[in-house]
């Protein structure tokens, strides 16, 4: 990932990254050599701390494992669940507790292998449904457990929606112990307990959702936010918390940071290594998950770069208006951010997180071309077409989670009117009516994001992202 940004990103016709002022880092006295690791003029120690949202990022990758590896167990017999087991496995990550499963290793492997060999190891008290949009009592610009999430039929809370899927996976996991297995339009049974019959790949919607759900809503809606009293942007800067090194601003500016996922050695990486997910830094032949470990919407925002045909930059113009941001806040703490300080903070927040959405976007444009190669293809992959409409989906329904987002409400309700709540069969009624609606959906995120026509893919999505 190269730290040199493009003068200007456009998006639609008055949304524009502009980096002419930040390409380089802050102008402070505060020594850094370049990477998110931060001293405060107040404390005089390195003040970032981010653990709580990489151990939220490890239960959701461990929970989409537990996932991935159900029917292997299912299939070898080492597993006869009955109604309502998986769904309490599930929980165990979703309602996670430290107490009784703090001492237990995680399901998550590297190679080299990870340096934390416990939950403990990363973090305490930390669960997923906690921090899930609509649970979380403040600071969220919608009340999502009154209002609902859109994009979704009977507009469920977050969390019902994430049960709803929960609860299919385990109804068929029973079902699938007793030889009764989905099936596929041409009759023949699916190989994985997490397809259903529609093309609901259940895996993927959790993870892609909770990914959003969580982290992104988190991010942009709660620490990176400017519209509560005492949260996000409007925390405490005049003193570090008792116990700390940090102030609470700085605090919560390190936790939006940690729910894009980056590392802090990110900007040194190449979009290949990012790609790869882990690099053993330090060289002591363990990966630290707290550092040497890129989770959800940083990785996507490298693979979008090398998938452009039309340069992008998304994962360098993030982590720079980041630490940009972050320099700020060391060099004033202890001080009370001015009215020109907080504006200067607010267009750091503004990059950061308009590049992380353009990055969710984007990748919404790369499964819609998946997709329209599932429709074209000679031999029809019932099973692949279920795995990337579901993220396509899923990355396109987190989107409503960004009170900065550049779509509108309307627009977010034509895109997924576009997309419907699962992919159309080759043998369904009006197959042909659903390409034409994926090509409107990609079009409609090209106007809305300003994305090249390059990276936009053909008819047939050969060509784009």
């Amino acid at each position: 990932m190269s730290l040199l940004l493009l003068l200007s990103c456009t998006v639609s016709d008055d949304l524009v990254i502009d980096t002419a002022d930040t390409a380089d880092t802050a102008d402070t006295s505060i020594e850094n050599d370049g990477s998110y690791s931060v001293v405060s003029a107040l404390s005089g120690e390195n003040s970032v701390s981010y653990s709580g949202q990489s151990f939220r990022h490890l239960l959701i990758s461990d929970l989409t494992l537990y996932t991935d590896g159900l029917t292997e167990r299912l299939n070898a017999g080492d597993y006869y669940p009955a109604q309502g087991d998986v769904s309490k496995d599930l929980d165990f990550y979703l309602s996670f507790d430290s107490s009784t499963s703090g001492a237990i290793p995680p399901l998550l492997s590297t190679d080299p292998a990870l340096l934390q060999e416990s939950y403990d190891a990363v973090s305490s008290d930390k669960d997923i449904l906690g921090k899930l949009a609509g649970n979380d009592a403040t600071g969220q610009h919608v009340d999502w457990n009154t209002q609902g999430i859109a994009g979704w039929p009977e507009n469920p809370t977050p969390q019902a929606l994430v049960e709803q899927w929960s609860g299919k996976l385990d109804a068929q996991a029973a079902a699938w112990v007793q030889g009764n297995y989905p099936l596929q339009p041409d009759g023949t049974a699916v190989t994985q307990v997490y397809i259903t019959e529609n093309g609901q790949d259940l895996k993927q919607l959790m993870d892609k959702f909770l990914r959003g759900g969580v982290a992104y809503s988190q991010g942009t809606d709660d620490y990176l936010d400017s519209d509560t009293e005492g949260k996000g942007l409007l925390s405490d800067h005049t003193a570090v918390e008792e116990g700390k090194s940090y102030t609470a601003l700085e605090h919560a500016w390190d936790e939006g940071f940690g729910y894009f996922g980056a590392t802090p050695t990110y900007n040194s990486w190449s979009d290949e290594e990012i790609a790869d997910g882990a690099k053993d830094v330090d060289g002591d032949g363990r990966i630290d998950l707290k550092s040497e470990l890129v989770f959800g919407h940083a990785v996507n925002a490298a693979k979008r770069d090398l998938g452009a045909t039309s340069a992008t930059d998304y994962s360098a113009q993030a982590f720079e208006a980041f630490l940009n941001g972050r320099l700020l806040l060391a060099e004033t703490a202890g001080t009370e951010l001015s009215s020109e300080q907080m504006s200067e903070l607010e267009g750091y927040r503004d990059q950061a997180v308009l590049a992380w959405e353009l990055a969710i976007a984007s990748t919404a444009v790369h499964y819609i071309n998946d997709v329209l190669q599932d429709t074209s293809a000679t031999e029809y992959d019932f099973e692949g077409h279920a795995k990337h409409y579901a993220e396509l989906k899923g990355f396109a329904l987190i989107l409503q989670f960004n009170p900065h987002s550049p779509m509108s409400d309307a627009q977010f309700s034509e895109l997924h009117t576009l997309l419907g709540v699962a992919p159309v069969q080759p043998n369904d009624f009006g197959f042909e009516v659903y390409k034409t609606s994926l090509l409107n959906a990609r079009t409609l995120l090209q106007e809305v994001y300003g994305f090249e026509s390059a990276n936009m893919g053909d008819e047939n999505g050969e060509g784009g992202w």
